[in-house]
């Protein structure tokens, strides 16, 4: 598909190249004396008035792939013309087919620079085996030069070898610049998210400071009045609702903080499969996990053990499962895999077979105060993303409509003491 902005640069380029041609035949016949070949001048006009005309099918802006296509294709024709006008093998003009072939590379893409490549080829040897076998005259003159065959086969296979050389050469280098600039995109869509990060922390440490101690007071005086008021059954649920409420909030300030900073944390040896035990535990205690979700892989089998903060890991545990039961309100089945390769590397893999994310929900999936439930507050998976973050690791997500999530978090070599772990050994 060819990119619009860079069609606008093809055309000019191509307006350059030919007035450097007509300079150059002008400054030849002015300083020789001679008179040069009226056609060059009737073909420079004609790429002219094509260059008017693909300015204007450019502003014109339909189908800008189209017109590349059309572009190059009537430009081999102008510049075979003018390899046929130049004498053939006796000019030097048969090196323009080579900024075709680059314009094919960059304007549309690289197989049609191996398209073009061949195109070049083909109307060359045509011309040049034509004209030596006499199918095609010299142009202004009776007695066509004296060329060997040799010389000629020689000739236009290091013509062909340098077109397709040529091909190569600019599609690896394409190649490598769309690379870079993917991986440019890449690192600018990280540091943004980061600097949101950043922001967010530190308003969210403003805004957890000044709600955090109200708040326990309020929840602090209505379980006391709950515990020593005599209270009808509709009054007792009404306090019930403020103090479940209360904790709700709690927890939001807790992930909050947590996203404007972590901290101190203790670390210590974490078994894995037991944290996630207590997770799961917990999300039924909730009510969040219901016997419509079906839980499947090696999270109760696999011996796992990390040298981290177990409220880190369990908050990880606690949004990336909460993230893979909402994507199932129907229910489904919830994978989780704990695997530690050669390397010591901690691979953490969340697969739900939920409803699945679209490109632009994935990209966003880690920015503060989005989500894309109805129901989130779009600080869950920052939390993960800020955790994994602050252990050097990486986070890989492939998710698409209706094909569910899967979220793997690759975590370094763990750096405790052997010494340290021991005192885990005895936990199931």
């Amino acid at each position: 598909m060819a990119e619009k902005k860079s069609l606008l640069w093809f055309i000019i380029l191509r307006l350059i190249l030919f007035t450097s041609l007509l300079l150059s035949a002008v400054t030849i016949q002015f300083s020789t004396e001679t008179l040069l070949i009226n056609p060059l001048y009737v073909l420079i006009f004609a790429a002219y008035l094509l260059s008017i005309l693909y300015l204007l099918l450019y502003f014109w802006g339909k189908r800008p792939d189209l017109q590349a296509y059309l572009q190059i294709s009537f430009d081999l024709i102008l510049i075979t013309v003018l390899v046929y006008l130049a004498g053939g093998l006796r000019g030097s003009f048969y090196f323009l087919y080579i900024f075709e072939i680059i314009a094919a590379s960059i304007v549309i893409s690289r197989r049609v620079a191996y398209i073009t490549a061949a195109a070049s080829s083909i109307c060359f040897g045509i011309l040049v085996d034509g004209m030596y076998l006499g199918f095609i005259p010299y142009y202004g003159s009776d007695q066509p030069p004296e060329l060997s065959f040799a010389f000629v086969i020689n000739h236009i296979l290091i013509a062909w070898g340098v077109f397709f050389l040529v091909a190569y050469l600019i599609n690896y280098l394409t190649g490598s610049l769309q690379k870079t600039r993917e991986q440019l995109r890449a690192a600018n869509r990280e540091l943004e998210i980061k600097e949101r990060l950043a922001v967010a922390g530190e308003f969210s440490a403003q805004l957890a400071h000044e709600i955090r101690n109200p708040l326990a007071a309020i929840s602090g005086s209505v379980q006391v009045l709950r515990d020593e008021l005599v209270l009808s059954g509709e009054q007792k649920g009404l306090m019930d609702i403020v103090v479940d409420e209360s904790d709700r909030i709690s927890q939001s300030i807790e992930q909050f903080l947590n996203l404007a900073s972590p901290g101190k944390q203790t670390f210590s040896w974490i078994n894995l499969s037991a944290l996630m035990h207590e997770t799961l535990v917990l999300l039924q205690s909730s009510g969040v996990l219901n016997g419509r979700t079906e839980l499947m892989g090696n999270y109760a089998s696999a011996r796992i053990d990390y040298y981290g903060n177990r409220s880190q890991f369990k908050q990880i545990f606690w949004n990336l499962l909460k993230n893979g039961l909402k994507a199932m309100p129907e229910g489904g089945s919830l994978t989780v895999d704990f695997t530690k390769n050669e390397k010591e590397q901690t691979t953490l893999n969340f697969s739900d077979t939920g409803s699945g994310m679209k490109a632009e929900e994935r990209d966003r999936l880690f920015e503060p105060f989005y989500s894309g439930f109805s129901s989130g507050r779009g600080i869950g998976m920052a939390v993960v993303r800020r955790i994994v973050d602050d252990y050097m690791g990486q986070i890989e997500v492939d998710s698409s409509p209706g094909s569910g999530t899967s979220i793997t978090i690759i975590l370094p070599p763990s750096s405790g003491s052997a010494d340290e772990k021991i005192d885990i050994e005895g936990q199931p």
